[in-house]
């Protein structure tokens, strides 16, 4: 199959990686210079100039881009894939952006008979990687089976939820609870660190326990944070912009959500600290700041 891929960044490049392993034909475009000349060095892969090119290729285009501003841009601004749209095509935003985007969008693209779905994922680098990402898949059905074996070569799993934006939906009010999830973790590190508890101690219980306290979270981070280790696989920023888009649906639906905009504050506070680059865990440094003594990397 012709596929498309637009943004070719922690995400992106090994995703496009695997259709390319598979033997599918691609058409690649990223903004940056060295992406693009890394990018063409894939098996069947061709770089475009721009959007419009990929698209005007593609049966089947994806995208992975940072936020809501750039996907409008991509798909809709000069050059975008809007303009060299054609019937039949399907575009997938696998990107984590607000409903209000993919509203906008689908329309949009629906006048040139082009299917749209947001398929935003669950996971980060390293299951991007090995191709086991989760994606949560929303829009017009008609589209699933030409989308799903592409998915099944990048993912292990995708799920259908509804209709378009539902899919956007989940993913924030998801995110929201794993940033929510990353704070309290730190702060039970911060209590072990002031009363005496030895964090490996409390690794292991909480771990292998059985109790209410474990988290995906915490299985994948505590050690790296008790260690110092905040390289990325998922950073700061991007979880700052997914927990206050996740805020603003939540006031748009009138939900009063005091933890989750106490979460939100400890995340701009990291990333205002200089934060912003590393692993979404480093919303820990805050909490140690707080504490006012070393937690991580003791």
């Amino acid at each position: 199959m012709d596929i498309g891929f637009i943004g070719l960044g922690r995400m992106g490049f090994p995703m496009a990686s695997n259709l390319s392993a598979a033997g599918h034909t691609l058409y690649l475009h990223d903004a940056s210079p060295e992406v693009m000349e890394r990018a063409g060095k894939l098996k069947g892969a061709h770089v475009a100039g721009s959007p419009r090119e990929v698209a005007a290729q593609s049966e089947v285009l994806f995208t992975v881009l940072p936020n809501d501003a750039i996907v409008r841009e991509v798909y809709l601004g000069a050059g975008g894939i809007l303009e060299g749209a054609h019937p039949g095509l399907v575009t997938c935003d696998c990107s984590t952006v607000s409903p209000q985007v993919t509203a906008e969008l689908a329309p949009r693209l629906g006048e040139k008979e082009v299917l749209h779905l947001d398929t935003p994922m669950l996971g980060s680098q390293p299951q991007a990687l090995d191709g086991t990402i989760f994606f949560i898949v929303a829009g017009p059905e008609q589209a699933l089976p030409r989308v799903s074996p592409l998915l099944e070569v990048m993912g292990k799993l995708h799920m259908h939820v509804g209709p378009s934006g539902t899919a956007n939906h989940i993913k924030l009010i998801h995110n929201a609870l794993g940033a929510v999830n990353s704070v309290a973790v730190a702060e039970s590190l911060a209590v072990c660190a002031r009363t005496g508890v030895d964090p490996e101690t409390f690794f292991q219980v909480v771990r292998n326990g059985g109790g209410m306290a474990y988290s995906t979270f915490f299985e994948k981070r505590v050690q790296r944070m008790n260690a110092g280790d905040f390289s990325p696989t998922f950073t700061l920023e991007l979880m700052l912009k997914d927990v206050t888009l996740a805020r603003k649906l939540a006031d748009g639906a009138g939900v009063p959500v005091p933890i989750m905009e106490e979460t939100r504050r400890s995340y701009e506070e990291a990333a205002k600290d200089g934060h912003g680059g590393e692993d979404f865990s480093a919303v820990g440094k805050v909490v140690e700041k707080r504490l006012g003594e070393k937690m991580y990397g003791k």
